[in-house]
């Protein structure tokens, strides 16, 4: 329950000034709280500067990708513990202490040998094994970090909410980034997918090519949107930039152009599209639009101006 704090302010939902209230009424129940100041102005303080905005941009950037990373070859790894053809979940294979590898962990790998589970006749486990490095690892993460991204808006909490974001956004630059970029390819997670259970990439391409499609049009469409007003409310600059950002980030670098060296010729023409068809044209359809909002808070600014 809401609790009113004795103030001259009439706040939305209570309809009575709490100045009012007597010795004995100090606390009165209400619909709404007075806004907690280190919630809801946080991200407006750092807006204000736009290289401390950029600054923390690149900063969530860099750690939800690490994290989407990560949790993604944990899947593989705890998987293949469960199924007993590993010994420690945790031992990934971390690679080397390299500028490359620390900024972007590409030396990282799940550390599974698939062999063995092959040549024990049990592909059907290997393929469940590489299948939810994305299905779970990505897939089922982008509904938690979606989910962390609502309870972040409902309490005003704008740096967790631009986090959850940035994780939405990770996750679902994996989802293309496996299917279809990757999907028709002779080594790597889906092939392993499609020798396990000797099936035809076409089949991997449709029956989780609909999901994750669904996926990304979902987070450009719905939760970018929101993520403008909750985030950056009447600045349409800085939201066309973010704009340029989340779709660079997942049909460029570092997720759409993933196939372009080392898994073959069909893989490199999806990332030669990604990048040159969807990244230009998910960037116009989504630009971002004036709102009615914008347009009544530039006519106010004016009068103010106008007045002063």
């Amino acid at each position: 329950m809401a609790v009113c704090w004795p103030s001259a302010r009439i706040y939305s939902g209570c309809g009575k000034c709490c100045a009012s209230f007597g010795p004995s009424q100090r606390l009165r129940t209400c619909r709404s709280p007075p806004p907690h100041p280190s919630r809801s102005y946080t991200l407006a303080i750092v807006r204000k500067n736009t290289v401390r905005f950029w600054l923390l941009v690149v900063l969530l950037g860099w750690l939800t990708h690490a994290l989407g990373y990560l949790i993604h070859e944990y899947a593989h790894s705890f998987s293949a513990w469960t199924l007993g053809f590993k010994a420690d979940p945790f031992a990934l294979d971390y690679g080397h202490w390299t500028p490359a590898n620390v900024a972007f962990l590409v030396d990282v790998d799940e550390n599974v040998e698939y062999g063995p589970i092959f040549a024990a006749g049990k592909g059907y486990l290997a393929a469940l094994i590489a299948l939810n490095g994305v299905l779970i690892g990505n897939g089922v993460f982008y509904l938690i970090s979606r989910r962390l991204y609502s309870f972040a808006r409902q309490r005003r909490r704008e740096i967790l909410g631009l986090f959850a974001f940035f994780w939405c956004l990770m996750n679902v630059g994996n989802l293309l980034c496996y299917v279809p970029v990757r999907t028709f390819t002779t080594h790597a997670d889906m092939a392993t997918l499609e020798r396990g259970l000797h099936i035809s990439p076409w089949w991997v391409a449709a029956v989780l090519g609909i999901p994750f499609a669904i996926g990304i049009w979902h987070f450009f469409a719905r939760l970018q949107p929101d993520a403008w007003r909750f985030l950056l409310p009447d600045r349409r600059i800085q939201q066309a930039a973010l704009l340029v950002v989340t779709s660079f980030t997942v049909f460029v670098f570092p997720y759409g152009s993933s196939g372009m060296r080392g898994y073959g010729e069909v893989s490199r023409w999806m990332s030669t599209l990604s990048v040159c068809v969807l990244f230009p044209a998910v960037a116009i359809l989504c630009w971002p639009r004036k709102t009615r909002r914008s347009e009544d808070g530039q006519l106010q600014q004016g009068a103010k101006a106008a007045g002063a």
